[in-house]
């Protein structure tokens, strides 16, 4: 399996590599700033820490064509950042996302932000294994217009929002599985077999 992760240059590449390498050992791992090159691997992740603008600007030249590799059934994993990038826009500022997932990335409705630390998941769906808690990072928060696609959800304050969405062979993560312990990587193994098979 060929894994690449791509540089938008706002990423946490070196943790989220080494977390890849762990989690699945026996995977070819690269890390690109070419979207033509992602998008010929087996998984592209789009890694995430930053602001949405500066990688919605970085990700525009190759937007239809990730999006239509998504659309083909080709597997992709978004983290954090990543994760919102899937969807259409953000409150956080201006640039297109993939759209891959209909709905818009607003601020958390929280007095508290942002909202980093350990917090439990709640699966949406019967028979998901989960860990008990992940670790989150994050100020902004994605609201799909298709309930369906949660298969995950978190709280805070009073505002729950999506942990892991998924459509197709395409996931995201708003936590960071790879500061998420070894249930972290687990959980990352499990969902790139799932929908790399």
């Amino acid at each position: 399996m060929r894994v690449t992760l791509l540089d938008l240059g706002v990423g946490n590449l070196h943790s989220l590599a080494k977390a890849f390498q762990r989690a699945l050992p026996q995977a070819s791992l690269e890390t690109t700033s070419d979207g033509e090159a992602a998008s010929r691997s087996d998984l592209c992740v789009l890694p995430g820490v930053g602001a949405f603008a500066p990688a919605a600007a970085r990700l525009a030249p190759y937007r239809q064509l990730l999006r239509e590799r998504a659309q083909a059934g080709g597997a992709m994993i978004g983290i954090c950042l990543g994760m919102q990038l899937l969807f259409e826009d953000s409150d956080e500022g201006e640039g297109l996302g993939l759209g891959i997932l209909r709905g818009r990335v607003t601020k958390l409705a929280t007095a508290r932000i942002p909202h980093m630390g350990f917090s439990l998941l709640s699966p949406t769906r019967a028979g998901l294994a989960l860990p008990t808690s992940v670790y989150f990072a994050h100020s902004y928060a994605c609201r799909p217009q298709d309930p369906t696609v949660v298969l995950a959800e978190t709280s805070l304050e009073g505002d729950t929002f999506p942990a892991i969405v998924g459509t197709g062979n395409c996931v995201g993560f708003q936590f960071h599985p790879e500061k998420s312990s070894h249930e972290g990587l687990e959980l990352l193994a499990s969902f790139t077999k799932g929908i790399c098979s």
